[in-house]
């Protein structure tokens, strides 16, 4: 049985170029979605955060609003109560890669907080790539690349094809004007990634190089995830 790890942001809030802290967390469509699929092709499941803390859900990401009307919302808020694994975190120093078939990074502002400096987390996304094992990442979640670094000072994903938000994206959610950097700037500038994106906003838009699997938006949360079943047969 496969189990996955999913490397969690720990952050409350995203710090804007203002000083705003704007509320934040990993984004529930993009943990849910693909919890809900590794679940059901039988695998189990582990988090871990940095320094083990419980993660925050974007209360945005549980309103009607992005959940197609009070419904939705409450089937979300549930099925996040049922996902105890994701509740219950390791720290990222305590991770064994040996324990797992592959780690999932779910999106949101939080990353760009914490996973985009965390040392824990680009060494452990790192051996991941080395270990020749499935990463994988959605939305907001490559921003932890950023903190990935090798023996030359580079990021071992250099050169890699990916995606994750766009900066037209960003723009449409409201905030890229205040933000201090956007993702898809540094994906290309810091870890000297292959950036792709989509021709439509927000639309489905996944890319697999290598043992690396992403995703652009929230939409792209559950079709990565079925890639990523699919990759490990």
């Amino acid at each position: 049985m496969a189990k996955i790890l999913f490397l969690i942001t720990a952050a409350e809030h995203w710090t804007l170029a203002d000083g705003f802290k704007q509320p934040a967390g990993f984004w529930a469509e993009e943990a849910i979605g693909p919890y809900g699929v590794f679940k059901e092709a039988g695998y189990e499941i582990g988090a871990a955060t940095p320094g083990g803390v419980p993660p925050t859900a974007d209360a945005l990401s549980l309103t009607p609003d992005f959940n197609g009307g009070p419904e939705g919302a409450e089937r979300m808020k549930a099925a996040l109560r049922e996902a105890a694994e994701l509740a219950n975190p390791v720290r990222i120093e305590d991770v064994d890669i040996d324990d797992y078939d592959a780690v999932f990074v779910p999106g949101g502002w939080g990353p760009m907080e914490d996973l985009s400096d965390d040392p824990a987390a680009g060494k452990l996304l790192s051996d991941w790539l080395a270990s020749g094992k499935i990463v994988s990442l959605v939305c907001h979640g490559p921003a932890a690349l950023l903190s990935t670094v090798n023996s030359d000072g580079k990021s071992p994903f250099a050169g890699y094809r990916l995606t994750g938000l766009s900066n037209s994206e960003e723009i449409q959610n409201g905030l890229a004007d205040r933000a201090k950097w956007l993702l898809q700037d540094r994906l290309v500038a810091d870890v000297g990634a292959d950036y792709r994106k989509g021709e439509e906003n927000f639309a489905p838009h996944i890319e697999v190089d290598r043992t690396l699997i992403t995703g652009q938006n929230p939409a792209s949360a559950v079709p990565l995830a079925h890639e990523v079943v699919k990759a490990l047969g």
